[in-house]
């Protein structure tokens, strides 16, 4: 009996050390799967003839980003599945890593370049992503082709 209590320890005990050796990414993937903070950070974003709203998480990147706010921008298209603004200095990178469901609707920064890129269809998680928050309700009003003044500011 006493073997197996001691094993069992050990097995404990290894899982608890292994777990405390992860790295910061992965903390911080966990983090941004999680659901956006709906009552604390939320934002209207309005171009064109557009207003809607989002909910930012609660990580570091987005509270550096609502610091910023109200922000008066230019948002255009990029590729096929992004509108992009660019920020007139860069957020903090603090506690960023990979993540995974990435979806339209999206909101993300892009650190090499400095911009907030607003998904409008299917992306994948590239080195320099980092989640944001989600659109409140649809993301068609991201459908808009052109380049337009954007304000942004908190609610």
């Amino acid at each position: 009996m006493k073997s197996d209590t001691f094993l069992t320890r050990r097995g404990l005990l290894g899982t608890a050390l292994s777990g405390a050796a992860l790295p910061r990414s992965t903390l911080a993937q966990a983090q941004s799967s999680r659901k956006p903070d709906t009552k604390s950070m939320r934002i209207e974003i309005a171009f064109s003839s557009h207003v809607f709203t989002a909910a930012l998480y609660d990580n570091p990147s987005a509270r550096d980003l609502v610091s910023m706010l109200p922000l008066e921008l230019t948002i255009e298209d990029y590729s096929t599945n992004e509108k992009i603004a660019y920020l007139p200095r860069k957020l903090t990178e603090e506690e960023s890593g990979p993540f995974r469901n990435e979806a339209a609707g999206d909101l993300c920064y892009y650190a090499p370049w400095g911009n907030l890129a607003f998904f409008y269809a299917g992306y994948s998680y590239s080195r320099g992503l980092i989640r944001l928050g989600r659109l409140d309700h649809s993301f068609e009003p991201l459908l808009t082709r052109g380049k337009f003044p954007l304000r942004i500011k908190r609610l």
